[in-house]
């Protein structure tokens, strides 16, 4: 008996010494390749394993849809995962804020947002700061440490705009300026580039009113301003397109049919009105699609330690009856 307990006991340790010989290889072998895989995946990852999160001011309009196909486009030749979102209105601040918060948690490469409300998406921001890379496209939101604005100079862009729309009207004209949200940089700035055109051309701003970014906001501004000053008003310069056809829309119910009214995004509905004779004359036209794209293919070249402009400039030019059906085939071109 003695001597079959000392066979099993010295079978017991062969065995625990084997067991213990299997997990010592095993813990080697794992940890070899695991170094052989972060050694490798710093030499070999690629940009599929990205992810960039991109927070608009809206995806309800038009504009912001070109913006959104650009970012898509440069997803797909880039090989990069871009998720692009917007709340349902640029009147939304909170939801933006909640959803800028929601990207950064999900745990993004990069964030980029087009801020409804600067003040607002910089406290969103401030978490991500030193953390990912934070661009702001089309308004910039202009918190420290930020890596990139890509956008127009809207103050060089409507000045732009007021300049033809003098030009047109000669001077000594009278202009109105149905500016956006109370409050948003993007609105300033268009006001003030508009006013400064109007300062250099000789043309009287009677007055200044925001339109809320929409088309129903724009119509019931334009028609108070109607009725502040009847048969006073030659030129409506305006925050973006959907305001200039609120406007317009205004003065057709009012009878008015002799107006200059200047948009702003370059949208196709509105080239559509300019080319059809309509009292929408104009409209400034950003790149957005130009934008959206620039805008991914920056954060991807900072994801990957790449130096990234500061500002990144996207030019405008002034959509008019006479260059409509070009940008029009343009627009066509980026859609594919």
């Amino acid at each position: 008996m003695k001597k079959f307990f000392a066979l099993l006991l010295a079978l017991v340790m062969s065995l625990s010494l084997v067991a213990c010989g299997g997990g010592d290889t095993a813990n080697e072998d794992t940890s070899t390749d695991d170094t052989a895989t972060e050694e490798n995946g710093g030499d070999t990852a690629t940009a599929s394993d990205v992810e960039i999160a991109v927070v608009l001011k809206t995806l309800a309009s038009e504009y912001w849809g070109y913006v959104k196909a650009g970012c898509d486009a440069a997803a797909a030749d880039l090989g990069v995962t871009v998720n692009v979102v917007g709340p349902g209105a640029e009147s939304e601040i909170e939801q933006q804020v909640s959803m800028i918060e929601q990207q950064i948690g999900a745990g993004c490469d990069a964030i980029i947002v087009a801020p409804n409300d600067a003040g607002a998406a910089s406290g969103a921001l401030a978490s991500a700061i030193g953390s990912i890379p934070v661009l702001s496209v089309d308004t910039n939101v202009g918190i420290e440490g930020q890596t990139s604005f890509v956008g127009t100079s809207n103050v060089d862009a409507a000045k732009e705009g007021g300049l033809w729309a003098a030009e047109q009207a000669g001077e000594g004209a009278n202009a109105v300026i149905i500016y956006g949200q109370e409050g948003d940089n993007t609105s300033n700035m268009r006001r003030e580039g508009y006013q400064a055109a109007c300062d250099e051309a000789g043309v009287t701003v009677l007055d200044a009113l925001s339109g809320q970014n929409t088309t129903d906001g724009a119509t019931k501004t334009m028609e108070d301003l109607l009725n502040a000053y009847p048969d006073q008003i030659d030129i409506v310069l305006c925050h973006n397109d959907d305001t200039a056809i609120g406007a317009m829309n205004a003065c057709k119910s009012a009878g008015v049919d002799d107006m200059i009214i200047v948009g702003f995004d370059g949208n196709a509905s509105a080239v559509d009105l300019i080319l059809a004779g309509e009292m929408v004359k104009a409209t400034v036209a950003q790149q957005p699609y130009e934008m959206g794209y620039q805008a991914v293919e920056a954060a991807l070249k900072a994801i990957e330690g790449e130096t990234v402009e500061e500002v990144i400039n996207a030019p405008v030019t002034v959509v008019t009856a006479e260059n409509g059906q070009e940008y029009l085939d343009s627009l066509a071109a980026m859609q594919g």
